[in-house]
């Protein structure tokens, strides 16, 4: 199969007939974060090292000391790698 008649696969079911592509894009969903943990992701500060809660909008900016310098919690799910 060519690259031009691949169909994105869609969780539907029903393929979309009509190959070749003339418009018939579908696009992924877009991933709702407000439905995580109520939209807020939380960063450490890079000077004082406090929880920072931050939504979607909100200033890039420590509460505490005022620092723009802010790093993104690692996750708490298990990250697995395959190994060669």
């Amino acid at each position: 199969m060519s690259r031009e008649e691949y169909q994105v696969p869609t969780g539907s079911g029903s393929a979309t007939g009509g190959g070749g592509g003339g418009g018939s894009f579908n696009a992924p969903a877009a991933r709702d974060y407000a439905g995580e943990s109520g939209g807020t992701m939380y960063y450490m500060c890079g000077d004082c090292a406090v929880r920072v809660p931050l939504e979607k909008g909100a200033a890039i900016r420590c509460q505490k000391c005022g620092a723009r310098v802010l790093y993104k919690e690692r996750t708490k799910r298990m990250v697995q790698f395959e190994a060669r």
